[in-house]
């Protein structure tokens, strides 16, 4: 593997090693959260500390999914334009950095802000820098007609559907402890997230499948992809070696 083989699974090496796993955790102490709240016979065998930690937890978890849907745009960008054609614009260059730079900061005063209308105002930031950058001609969307059966299982798309629900959950964290109707609302949100998870994971493997290794690529994309073949695909089956026969 070349070394932009190994930038290109940067994404889902972090997804597998960071956020599933944070995903877990914070499923686990929401369970544990609603048990201590509705059950008050097993409250005392819940640790007290169950809702902070799962507040705290998820905002990390957030952050993480933003993180690596930035990774993931970045290197789209750069490894298929920047890196293969260095005398690309350096206007549009900077204008990218500056969108990246300002979608990470929006990110940050999320943590920050106390208002609601704030918090809701720098989520709705956040998402904008992702889908502004995520809107780039090198990005791979599949499909960008909601229509289209392909849109509804396109990784980037339910990815980046995936990082609005958590962002929005982040920005009406607090008024989850005073209403209950705004739990109601983010255990609805909880649940559409769980399964746009579901399909990343499987949309993001069926796309490592997809994706070729880069000294591969000249010859695969030379297929004929309606037709399933590829170039010299008939004479090298038919050059196929024999299995080797017993001796004797």
């Amino acid at each position: 593997m070349e070394f932009v083989d190994w930038l290109w699974i940067l994404h889902p090496a972090l997804a597998v090693v960071v956020i599933y796993p944070l995903v877990g955790m914070v499923a686990y102490l929401g369970r544990q959260t609603r048990r201590r709240r509705v059950d008050r016979a097993k409250a005392r065998q819940i640790s007290p500390t169950a809702g902070r930690d799962h507040k705290d937890l998820g905002k990390w978890l957030t952050t993480g999914m933003v993180a690596i849907v930035l990774v993931a745009i970045a290197v789209s960008i750069i490894t298929k334009s920047f890196w293969s054609d260095p005398g690309q614009n350096p206007k549009r260059a900077a204008e990218l950095l500056l969108v990246l730079t300002g979608t990470v900061v929006a990110l940050l005063v999320l943590w920050r802000v106390q208002q609601r209308w704030q918090r809701l105002l720098f989520a709705l930031l956040t998402w904008g820098g992702v889908l502004g950058l995520g809107a780039q001609p090198e990005v791979w969307r599949v499909s960008d007609d909601p229509g289209a059966f392909a849109f509804w299982t396109s990784h980037y798309w339910t990815g980046v559907g995936l990082v609005a629900l958590m962002l929005f959950s982040m920005a009406i964290s607090p008024e989850t402890l005073r209403r209950l109707a705004w739990r109601r609302v983010h255990l609805a949100v909880s649940i559409m997230a769980g399964v746009l998870l579901l399909i990343q994971g499987i949309s993001g493997s069926k796309d490592l499948l997809e994706i070729p290794l880069s000294w591969q690529q000249p010859t695969i994309w030379s297929c004929d992809f309606n037709a399933r073949r590829c170039p010299g695909g008939e004479q090298a089956r038919l050059e196929e070696p024999t299995a080797l026969q017993p001796v004797g």
